[in-house]
């Protein structure tokens, strides 16, 4: 409370709740009130695990851009697009599995592995027409396809990129909003990989050829040079004016915050504001542990390089769930012995994830600890976060199931 500089740090472990909004908005709250918002050194700092999920977001990849962006990237192309809200992961789940959206393209990840509900989500994918992967490396979502299934190869961001114009840069964004070069070094794994910009680029320009509404842009010419890319973003996104000689520049540059630049809030008031927030207090069963799921050591968002976690000295398995000593106890299960593990949730059904090995670990009590992907069968697709519609990965109730 003395403090005079605050910074609160979050990832996953708030946002995949129930109310993780509300519980967000608390944490603004908390800064609010002693004056860590737009004071250096204080504020917010949701940390993401990859480099560029900022940098998507500002792009305007999102289901639901605003219109003023809208507006504007229609008046760089000449163009009008589309104003209907598209979907965010769950819903374009559902929108596969209803088959409202019969085409799936993934411009990298791991979209079964990562996702809730496994076997929802493999159906879903199966029953598309085309499924297409532009992927650096092969994964799981590689295998459950549609009826026709594509796996384009693609450069990877440390390999060196050479296009017409001569080697390529492109840019990522952190979570502090500051945005820099990115240049490739490595030789390319084969003579004959195309870029992430040249695949999309070429799809572009098959596709929209002989379209008379489509937007009128040199798509190859984007993919010989991506100088010209950032071009059409400097006129398009704020912040991005003179993008090329602010990436020069050593570190790259900040965007523009106005909270921490000026302490200006962009409010009808000018002033920050408040929220009151309902306090919804999860009250487990008897029995029953809350589960969260985490990554191991040995392991980058869904890709694992091996079955140890040097974290937490686990080794030799990852079907493995960490308990309190003194939960075990209560429950009456040995350290090392085999369990199911079974989600329960509000409509009643459940979901089981068979023969995981118990770990005594020194959790929080009545809290258990699991990894995912394996646990991702415990999370029903429609068990989201209420306004922001994440899954509620942190927050499963599950009870512990003794093997034969």
């Amino acid at each position: 409370m003395a403090a005079e500089r605050i910074i609160v740090c979050w990832a996953m472990g708030l946002t995949q709740h129930e109310h993780a909004v509300p519980t967000i908005r608390e944490v603004v709250n908390f800064l609010l009130l002693r004056g860590n918002i737009g004071r250096p050194g204080a504020g917010v700092c949701p940390v993401r695990g990859h480099s560029n999920v900022q940098g998507d977001r500002t792009m305007g990849i999102w289901e639901k851009p605003p219109q003023a962006f809208l507006d504007r990237l229609g008046a760089e192309f000449a163009f009008s697009p589309p104003r209907h809200h598209g979907y965010d992961v769950v819903e374009a789940i559902r929108a596969m599995r209803d088959g409202r959206a019969k085409v799936f393209v993934a411009l990298g990840g791991n979209f079964v592995a990562a996702t809730p509900d496994t076997a929802v989500t493999e159906a879903a994918v199966r029953s598309c027409r085309l499924t297409v992967q532009i992927s650096t490396k092969l994964n799981r979502s590689h295998v459950v396809t549609g009826a026709t299934a594509l796996i384009l190869p693609t450069l990877g961001r440390t390999e060196l990129d050479v296009q017409a114009s001569g080697p390529q840069v492109v840019t990522v964004e952190d979570s502090m909003g500051a945005v820099h070069a990115s240049r490739g070094t490595l030789a390319p794994a084969g003579p004959a990989l195309r870029s992430e910009v040249a695949i999309v680029a070429g799809i572009a320009a098959a596709t929209l050829a002989n379209r008379p509404d489509a937007a009128k842009v040199d798509w190859l010419g984007l993919a010989d040079d991506y100088r010209r890319i950032r071009e059409h973003i400097a006129r398009v996104i704020p912040g991005f004016e003179e993008y090329e000689e602010k990436i020069a520049a050593p570190g790259g540059f900040l965007l523009p915050h106005p909270p921490r630049d000026s302490r200006e809030f962009r409010t009808p008031s000018g002033k920050a504001v408040l929220t009151v927030n309902e306090l919804d207090v999860l009250r487990l069963p008897p029995g029953h542990l809350l589960l969260q799921t985490l990554r191991s050591h040995d392991q980058y968002n869904t890709t694992i390089y091996g079955l140890d976690d040097r974290y937490r000295g686990v080794r030799h398995g990852r079907r493995v769930v960490l308990v309190n000593p003194d939960d075990l106890a209560e429950l009456g299960i040995a350290d090392g012995s085999q369990v199911d593990i079974v989600s329960v949730w509000k409509d009643g059904s459940q979901r089981r994830a068979d023969n995981f090995r118990v770990v005594a670990y020194p959790t929080a009590r009545e809290c258990a600890a699991a990894y995912f992907p394996e646990t991702n069968v415990l999370v029903p697709l429609d068990a989201t976060a209420r306004k922001s519609n994440t899954p509620v990965s942190k927050s499963l109730v599950v009870r512990l199931v003794p093997r034969e």
